[in-house]
């Protein structure tokens, strides 16, 4: 490579990078604002997608873990409230 004011022409490398130099910035800027807008745009779908499964599961009568958990809880209070109502009612 020549040297800056050594007085020898620059090397086709040094005359490539002079020219693409400010390009690969603005090429690596936009590589990084498509990714950046990938990840947004699969964040969306996983999100519309997981939305759509469950309005799915609701139209078909299925239930959530969560209101699973719920009615499991509250059966084993009723069993618990019937065990007391029949212990109460036993003779001694």
């Amino acid at each position: 490579m020549a040297a800056p004011g050594s007085g020898q022409p620059p090397s086709e490398l040094e005359r490539l990078l002079a020219l693409l130099g400010p390009r690969l910035d603005e090429l690596r800027s936009l590589l990084d604002d498509l990714t950046s807008r990938w990840r947004g745009d699969a964040l969306r779908v996983g999100e519309g997608s997981k939305r759509r499964v469950q309005d799915l599961a609701r139209e078909l009568g299925l239930v959530t873990r969560e209101e699973w958990d719920e009615l499991e809880l509250r059966v084993a209070q009723l069993e618990h409230r019937l065990r007391l109502v029949e212990d109460r009612d036993r003779p001694a």
